[in-house]
């Protein structure tokens, strides 16, 4: 038995008025609709009691509606159609022909990893539309809770396990620059006195240079500061200093590339989930795709030497 759709009223009781409007007959009525004409007859008396007023006019051999009736019809059609409407696009929702996934991830990532997964994805779910948000990791964590995102991709603090973050893979840090490198690695020291295109502060690869340099046991000098990645490589393009950048995104700059000697410099990529409800079937989707996508990218060799999932 339906819900009732308000005040007792149910939606198959509209139906069953709308198929003997349309056939001024109860038997053909109770044909179209596919029940006994008795259980007909009851609903449309049920509805004339909960509405107070009688719909049809009933003589041998002619039914019509009366005043009352045809003050519903209208209103019954459309009650009934957008029932129909909602059913269909929440079955394209769940059977991922409709619907939105938000998902959030540093520009480093939108610019190497990102483009790619979302033409997998647009590939395989061209009816769902995506929507991209970047930021710095703490700003899409933020953005998480808030419930503005259903994913997002960040940079993995060190320490451990969190909830609701699980690492993908491990990246390199290499030095990109506009010259052709002398030596097939670097060291971290070796930056002392040599001034960087550095990213605005807040990013994560700044933090990220800033502690290997003080780790070593100096501070850093800047050529330039406050870029973001597509500023910083164009810096770095136009001479003014190299830039300690991820491997995904040095592999497609064209620019040289020297990793870092010894244990080198990294970092961890992980995909952070909302808390509270569960993830939408867009979402889950987006998950998979993005999980094939390494997993491709791994078997075929084209993840930057260096890079390697953790899953």
């Amino acid at each position: 038995m339906e819900a009732p759709y308000a005040g007792g009223m149910q939606l198959q009781q509209l139906r069953y008025f709308l198929a003997v409007a349309d056939t001024c007959h109860f038997t053909r009525a109770a044909e179209a609709v596919r029940v006994a004409q008795p259980s007909l007859s009851q609903q449309i008396r049920s509805l004339e009691r909960e509405l107070g007023a009688e719909l049809f006019h009933r003589t041998r051999g002619n039914i019509a509606l009366t005043d009352a009736g045809d003050a519903l019809l209208p209103l019954a059609r459309r009650i009934v159609a957008d029932t129909e409407s909602a059913r269909l696009a929440v079955q394209e929702t769940v059977q991922l022909r409709r619907g939105r996934v938000r998902l959030g991830a540093p520009p480093s990532l939108c610019t190497s990893l990102v483009p790619d997964v979302l033409r997998a994805f647009r590939d395989r779910h061209p009816g769902v539309a995506m929507v991209i948000r970047e930021g710095g990791s703490r700003d899409l964590v933020g953005l998480l809770e808030a419930g503005e995102l259903d994913l997002a991709l960040v940079i993995a603090p060190p320490g451990g396990e969190q909830p609701g973050v699980t690492g993908l893979l491990h990246e390199e840090l290499v030095l990109v620059s506009a010259e052709r490198p002398g030596r097939a690695r670097i060291r971290v020291t070796e930056l002392e006195g040599r001034p960087l295109v550095m990213f605005r502060e807040g990013y994560d690869l700044r933090e990220a240079t800033l502690a290997a340099c003080r780790e070593a046991g100096f501070e850093p000098e800047f050529a330039v500061e406050g870029g973001e990645m597509d500023a910083v490589l164009g810096f770095v393009r136009a001479g003014l200093g190299p830039a300690v950048v991820p491997g995904m995104v040095a592999a497609r700059s064209g620019l040289a590339v020297t990793p870092f000697a010894g244990p080198g410099l990294g970092r961890t990529i992980a995909l952070a989930h909302g808390p509270g409800l569960p993830p939408t079937r867009a979402a889950e989707a987006l998950h998979a795709t993005l999980l094939a996508h390494l997993h491709d990218a791994a078997r075929a060799g084209e993840l930057p030497p260096g890079t390697r999932l953790l899953l």
